[in-house]
């Protein structure tokens, strides 16, 4: 990617990116001579079906019966893998109930595991409004969010996400969200972050899930779309002064952008 000038940001950006840097190139320095210091493994990432993942989930996880029940249903499912992981959904909730969200905006949402688990601590008049292409996969969620209570919560439209997008956009509902999480098409994210930042409020909090596309986002081919995409929009959210930003390795990589 190209690079950026100090002098073109915030005096703030400019010292805290540098110390990012410093912090980074420690990290790494560390990470050729101890390896696990880097996200606890060689190769920077906690592996799905490592030891202290295992550790992380009995020693973090609070799941809802029902969620439980949904993530077991989905990993039978033959496009399984496609599900949100249940630390970050858990995470993520939490985060809603922090900043007291009841409007929520989910662009992608499968078998529905992370709309339900948003829905279960949005209050009673909250609302996800949950976007996907294929019914078919929602169908299998939807009886376990009627199961759970909450099915009145999720409104479930099943459309192109831009299209929903831009019909609450032109309803007069920007600013008027206080979480979105983005978990589509990676060739989209750039749309879906950039109508996501006009919906949420000042406050609030977007969500952008696979951020590191299974490490292909450090050196992206250039036949994969996906990563390119993933990787473009990783660069302009470290640029990016309408958010502030943290990048976890939880999951695949999710990025949190705080509307400023």
């Amino acid at each position: 990617g190209s690079k950026m000038s100090l002098l073109s940001v915030p005096k703030e950006v400019a010292v805290g990116t540098a110390m990012l840097g410093v912090a980074f190139a420690t990290g790494v320095l560390a990470g050729k001579r101890y390896p696990s210091l880097i996200f606890g493994t060689p190769n920077g990432m906690i592996r799905k079906n490592s030891p202290l993942r295992q550790y992380i989930l009995d020693h973090s996880l609070r799941e809802h019966p029902i969620l439980k029940k949904l993530r077991l249903l989905t990993a039978d499912h033959p496009h399984g893998r496609m599900m949100v992981s249940s630390e970050e959904a858990q995470l993520m909730a939490n985060l809603a109930k922090l900043i007291k969200a009841k409007k929520v905006i989910e662009i992608g949402v499968f078998t529905g595991y992370n709309a339900l688990s948003m829905a279960l601590v949005l209050p009673d008049d909250g609302r996800v409004i949950a976007c996907d292409i294929n019914e078919d996969y929602a169908k299998i969620g939807r009886l376990l969010w009627k199961e759970a209570g909450v099915e009145h919560k999720i409104d479930l439209r099943i459309k192109p996400a831009i299209q929903t997008l831009d019909e609450l956009l032109a309803s007069g509902e920007a600013e008027t969200f206080d979480f979105a999480f983005i978990d589509a098409d990676k060739e989209s994210y750039n749309e879906y972050y950039e109508k996501c930042l006009h919906l949420i409020k000042k406050g609030g909090i977007i969500a952008i899930d696979n951020v590191f596309w299974n490490g292909k986002v450090l050196k992206p081919r250039k036949d994969d779309l996906a990563a390119q995409s993933i990787h473009r929009l990783n660069e302009k959210l470290l640029r990016d002064a309408r958010v502030n930003i943290s990048m976890l390795p939880v999951g695949d990589g999710v990025t949190l952008a705080f509307k400023l």
